[in-house]
């Protein structure tokens, strides 16, 4: 008697997953599908690029985990290409994508009636890290509601919120969660189509397509996706050509109902050389935000890293000191963890706290100790700048424009901007009241004047060299 339908496919999973390695069965298997039953065989469904090798190196895996899952009543596996119609009997069940229903017919692009849901797969498959998904992110008060938004999105993409912009500084998980979004869609989305690239990636490509004159194959590619997921958009800035390119993309987009994510390190408002129009498409919709991630969160990424590494403490608080030295963002604190066991195996040493302390500071010498502190506030870095200059707190933030004062002040929101993760409106706030386009104009012309002038590149460096100082807030 042939196994129920229903079950086949997630009774062989779990076989297969038993057999292999987490990371082997997510990059080779993971992206395998389910394609009913033919006869005596159990129909996968495996995209182009792993189609190969899956056929070469897995076929007596799948036939062994068929095997024992269905001893009573065997099935062969057979493996197909997703594109290649299936047998007059197979019989599809449940989730034929891991989806409920029926897979929804994935948008053309080209000639008419011709199937490019391989390509867009394929594209998607080696783009999006199958390790970034929801079930992997770690949930903490700074990424909170940016978590519950892209979740949102991922399960009724185009209608929750479009776009959703992602805000963050570097390393605190804003790609992960573009990825999250494309790995559920793909994963449940019924065939709906994701892409995802990078800005410096969307411009390379959009400038090839200029030089080789095949522009209306570049449109199709982007144009053409139920979700587009895009990463970094504030490099769209003073790139004319590509922007004007992306707001067309944009709005084609937009117009027919597809899903946008973006992510920025910036908000659009404070991308003061981004074109209006662009800046208020992306103003839209949802904008959310993810900081520096608490001390709890940090444990939690952490611990969770080392359970999935197997790595074996040999004390407690190896974790903990690692979580309280490396405080700006979740790959920092990976990278910190992963020079530890990297020390350690070396060394043939047991990790424990003092080796940890021992490799931190080694590593990253004095901002390692002294990261506990958390960055400088603004308070401290007017201190520190008014001290350097030969002023007075009150002076810097005074309404004075004359150039003795004008110049420290813009050095000192430069730096606020540089090392805390206050927006340029909070900065200004904190230097007499003022609007966010004058702190902006401050950052561009102090960044200017330390690329060409030795004497203000020496004079920024000692103020940083202060703020790094154990000792900084002792004078606020």
């Amino acid at each position: 008697m042939t196994p129920d339908p229903a079950h086949i496919w997630t009774r062989l999973q779990a076989e297969l997953r038993r057999r292999v390695p987490d990371a082997t069965y997510d990059i080779w298997l993971e992206p395998l599908r389910w394609g009913g039953v033919d006869g005596d065989r159990a129909i996968l469904l495996a995209p182009a690029e792993v189609r190969a090798w899956v056929q070469q190196r897995f076929a007596g895996v799948l036939e062994a985990a068929a095997r024992d899952a269905f001893g009573d009543s065997p099935l062969r596996v057979e493996v197909r290409g997703d594109d290649e119609p299936r047998g007059a009997s197979a019989t599809t069940s449940g989730r034929p994508a891991s989806a409920g229903g029926p897979a929804r017919q994935p948008r053309q692009a080209g000639a008419a009636g011709t199937d490019t849901r391989t390509d867009l797969f394929g594209e998607e498959v080696s783009r999006l890290n199958p390790k970034f998904t929801f079930e992997q992110f770690v949930i903490g008060d700074a990424n909170r509601f940016a978590h519950a938004a892209a979740l949102a999105v991922a399960e009724l993409p185009g209608q929750a919120y479009n776009p959703l912009f992602i805000v963050g500084p570097p390393g605190v998980g804003k790609t992960h969660l573009l990825h999250c979004v494309g790995n559920y869609v793909r994963a449940y989305g019924g065939g709906l189509t994701v892409r995802y690239t990078t800005t410096e990636r969307f411009t390379n490509e959009f400038l090839a397509a200029l030089q080789s004159r095949d522009v209306d194959a570049f449109k199709q590619r982007y144009r053409r996706n139920d979700v587009l997921l895009i990463d970094d958009v504030q490099f769209l800035e003073s790139k004319v050509k590509t922007e004007e390119e992306f707001f067309h993309t944009f709005n084609a987009l937009h117009e027919t109902g597809s899903q946008l994510v973006l992510t920025s390190d910036r908000p659009p408002r404070d991308m003061a050389a981004l074109q209006d129009r662009l800046r208020q498409r992306f103003e839209s919709g949802l904008l959310v935000d993810i900081q520096s991630p608490d001390p709890a969160t940090r444990l939690t990424v952490l611990r969770k890293r080392a359970h999935h590494d197997g790595i074996v403490l040999a004390g407690d608080g190896v974790l903990e000191l690692i979580a309280e030295r490396v405080t700006d963002n979740v790959r920092g604190l990976e990278a910190a963890l992963i020079r530890v066991v990297a020390y350690a195996s070396l060394t043939d040493a047991a990790i424990d706290r003092d080796l940890a302390d021992e490799v931190l500071t080694q590593l990253y010498g004095r901002a390692a100790r002294n990261a506990a502190a958390g960055p400088p506030t603004i308070d401290v870095i007017q201190q520190v700048v008014a001290e350097v200059f030969g002023l007075t707190r009150e002076e810097l933030v005074s309404p004075s424009r004359t150039a003795r004062v004008a110049w420290p002040r813009q050095v000192a929101m430069y730096l606020s901007r540089e090392h805390t993760h206050e927006t340029l409106p909070a900065i200004g706030a904190r230097f007499g009241g003022r609007d966010h386009s004058t702190v902006l104009h401050a950052c561009k012309r102090a960044a200017d004047r330390i690329g060409t002038d030795p004497d203000a590149y020496d004079a920024v460096a000692t103020i940083t060299a202060r703020l790094a100082d154990p000792e900084r807030g002792a004078a606020v």
